[in-house]
């Protein structure tokens, strides 16, 4: 008789949405930005605060599109407050600045 062999499947890491550009990519590649039970809007750079999530990925003109198409406040469902935009936009920058950092 053949024994059962429990056979060990490999998971399929969570799939996201960035929500400008609508790329799919694996979870851990894209940002998180929370809007938390209070209403206050935080990077998330754990992945599990408690909240609604939305995705951008590491493009810079992700982000700056979503900002200022107000993608991001769609997808927060919320009025993301000013402070909340100006770190947003340092993050944008940051990126652009890691973006030419790697190709020098």
């Amino acid at each position: 008789m053949a024994k059962n062999i429990a056979v060990k499947q490999r998971r399929t890491p969570p799939q996201r949405t960035c929500v400008s550009c609508r790329d799919v990519f694996d979870k851990r590649r894209l940002n998180r930005v929370v809007r938390t039970p209070q209403g206050e809007v935080y990077f998330d750079t754990s992945g599990k605060m408690s909240g609604r999530g939305a995705y951008l990925c590491s493009n810079p003109e992700c982000w700056t599109r979503a900002i200022e198409s107000r993608r991001l406040e769609r997808a927060l469902n919320c009025k993301v407050s000013a402070e909340a935009l100006a770190l947003m936009k340092e993050k944008a920058e940051s990126l652009t600045a890691e973006a030419v950092a790697a190709a020098i």
